[in-house]
């Protein structure tokens, strides 16, 4: 049974929906048949954003607990999004983050969301995300941490490939993690190539390879694509953000194939 969406939800996807640039979804044949994982970069808030409004079909994106609730808002955004900022505007942004309590938990409680936990609640996590793949959505994740991993895509948290080990275990069946790019500056949504979680592996070593496949095989699009500044996981300036230029000395490991694709 779905559930009740309020008016005031409605109201602000709709605006968010006609400022928000209209975004492009690029490489759908890649999407597997049956349950998947997609996983992104985080674009700051453009990927969750990006992918409420124009990621294809039925999905649930995970989202941290503590933006779901009101009380819980202002400490956990002001300490992830704008605790770097200069010391002498920070008091500003405190009274912002108490001032977004109420419409972050409208939005959250509203979208198509799964609420994600740090403690022993996120078993939870995991099993209302089986029974979303299971009614035929996609689950989306947006597991960056702020170590870097490169200019493109930062470190993700490995915690999340327990989903498939869970999803076996209830439904013997292995599930596929697919790499999303989220590109703001071109106004592009780019899925690549999956990569499917091995069962009979220990998953230690199944979430070392898959995060790293994940990261990589997300750079390798950023980079196959016309040149465009990258928007990073953490809230900086504008003028830092990077260009999805390869490092020199870095092979490619997209085909040509594919890169050609990508920068039509």
């Amino acid at each position: 049974m779905k559930k009740k969406i309020s008016f005031a939800y409605k109201c602000i996807k709709a605006s968010v929906r006609f400022f928000y640039p209209k975004t492009e979804v690029y490489g759908e044949e890649n999407l597997p048949e049956g349950p998947c994982v997609i996983v992104g970069n985080h674009a700051q808030a453009n990927g969750p954003i990006a992918c409420e409004l124009y990621f294809p079909g039925e999905h649930a994106t995970w989202t941290i607990a503590e933006m779901m609730d009101r009380k819980t808002v202002p400490a956990y955004a002001y300490q992830d999004f704008w605790s770097n900022k200069p010391k002498g505007v920070r008091w500003f942004y405190k009274i912002v983050a108490h001032l977004i309590g109420p419409l972050s938990e409208c939005v959250f409680q509203n979208a198509d969301t799964i609420p994600v936990y740090k403690d022993r609640r996120i078993f939870e996590t995991f099993q209302k995300s089986v029974e979303a793949m299971k009614e035929g959505a996609r689950v989306i994740i947006f597991p960056e941490e702020y170590e870097e991993h490169n200019h493109v895509v930062h470190e993700f948290q490995h915690g999340f490939v327990d989903l498939a080990k869970r999803y076996f275990r209830e439904e013997g069946e292995e599930i596929s993690f697919v790499p999303l790019y989220v590109c703001p500056a071109l106004k592009r949504l780019v899925i690549g190539k999956p990569i499917r979680y091995d069962h009979e592996a220990k998953i230690k070593d199944e979430q070392v390879r898959i995060c790293e496949y994940l990261m990589n095989e997300i750079s390798e699009i950023a980079y196959g694509l016309p040149r465009h500044r990258v928007v990073p996981y953490p809230n900086v300036s504008k003028k830092e953000y990077p260009e999805n230029i390869r490092p020199e000395g870095m092979g490619k490991s997209l085909p040509d194939a594919a890169a050609e694709t990508l920068q039509k």
